[in-house]
């Protein structure tokens, strides 16, 4: 979880994700609020397919973000609750 993000591209991702429908056009099957795409993701980031699933399988391993699969897609999308954990634990001084 300390991993210092790869030029910020997981901070990105958080941030991007908090608010979804301000940074990705509306998805074609479904809406922003049920997650984001991989493909769309890796569209923001500049990315390709592959690397962009290694941020995200990284984030989800580490409980912040949420994966959900919907037929073929997986929608991402962040987990607050966890972030507050997280963000709590730093605060306290771990």
């Amino acid at each position: 979880m300390l991993r210092v993000p790869v030029g910020g591209q997981r901070l990105d991702i958080l941030e991007w994700l908090r608010d979804p429908a301000a940074h990705f056009p509306p998805e074609c099957h479904g809406s922003l609020v049920d997650g984001v795409e991989t493909a769309a993701l890796a569209a923001k980031l500049g990315v390709s397919h592959a690397v962009a699933r290694t941020h995200l399988d990284l984030l989800v391993g580490i409980g912040l973000l949420r994966a959900r699969r919907i037929g073929r897609r997986t929608l991402y999308c962040r987990d607050e609750y966890r972030i507050a954990e997280v963000r709590s634990l730093f605060e306290k001084g771990w």
